[in-house]
């Protein structure tokens, strides 16, 4: 095989692996860790797997994750305060994981906001047969106005997580952003370098936050630009288009 065809075979697996699934499995049992990780990672699933609650965080501070497999009953911490938690902070779909089979932590592990609950022993097979249940039905829910199946968008050094709703800055600093903010976001970044009146904003930024008022966009933009450009009086992202709207004037990479 050629150089070339070398380099696309492994440009055509690297995007593959890019596009599969990226779950996140949290549980202190390494036993359990491993037979996850290999069952679904054969099954053309990208598996992380973590022993704890700080290092499920660090790794959603840095990566794009679709959906968490979360034990329950860690040792040194309580995964329903990890669930609420994530769930204060993030729409990533849980599958709830533990040992315990009574009735009551079933329903307050749902009531927390878990997508699913699934108790050891398990086959892994069913996991995997719940995580593309969970991945499917919350593809059909997004409302978000972007195209189906985005994670994250990237610019120049930032990240925009569509699942944690973080905005990450190129020196690894989070922002934090309103909902009507980050609804706007969403869409500015999902047209980079084409003009949207200030009605275009509204209508496509409404589809997913009730928070965003008709005279509020340019009071979004400004908030905007104090967040993300170094001088917000000379803005380099969200640039004015007199008498025409705004328009996100740098290259924008989509993550999937």
């Amino acid at each position: 095989m050629s150089n070339e065809a070398s380099m696309t075979t492994a440009q055509q697996a690297s995007s593959s692996h890019a596009a599969a699934p990226h779950i996140l499995v949290v549980d202190d049992d390494p036993t359990i860790r491993e037979l996850v990780s290999d069952y679904l990672g054969s099954n053309d699933i990208r598996v992380s797997a973590v022993a704890d609650g700080e290092s499920m965080r660090n790794l959603l501070a840095e990566q794009v994750v679709d959906l968490i497999v979360l034990d329950l009953k860690l040792r040194a911490e309580d995964g329903m305060a990890l669930a609420r938690r994530l769930r204060d902070e993030s729409e990533i779909p849980i599958i709830m994981l533990t040992g315990r089979a009574e009735e009551a932590d079933r329903v307050m592990g749902l009531e927390l906001g878990a997508d699913d609950y699934l108790t050891k022993p398990f086959s892994p097979r069913e996991l995997l047969a719940r995580i593309r249940t969970v991945l499917r039905r919350r593809r059909t829910e997004m409302r978000q106005g972007r195209p189906e199946g985005i994670r994250a968008y990237r610019f120049d050094g930032w990240e925009l997580n569509l699942n944690t709703r973080r905005l990450a800055g190129p020196d690894g600093r989070m922002v934090s952003l309103s909902k009507g903010e980050f609804s706007l976001l969403v869409v500015l970044l999902g047209a980079p370098s084409r003009v949207l009146s200030r009605d275009q904003l509204l209508d496509l930024s409404r589809l997913h936050s009730d928070e965003v008022y008709n005279r509020s966009i340019d009071v979004q933009i400004l908030r905007l630009r104090r967040k993300i450009e170094k001088d917000p009086a000379q803005p380099r992202y969200i640039r004015t288009e007199r008498g025409a709207g705004y328009l996100f004037g740098v290259p924008v990479e989509t993550v999937y």
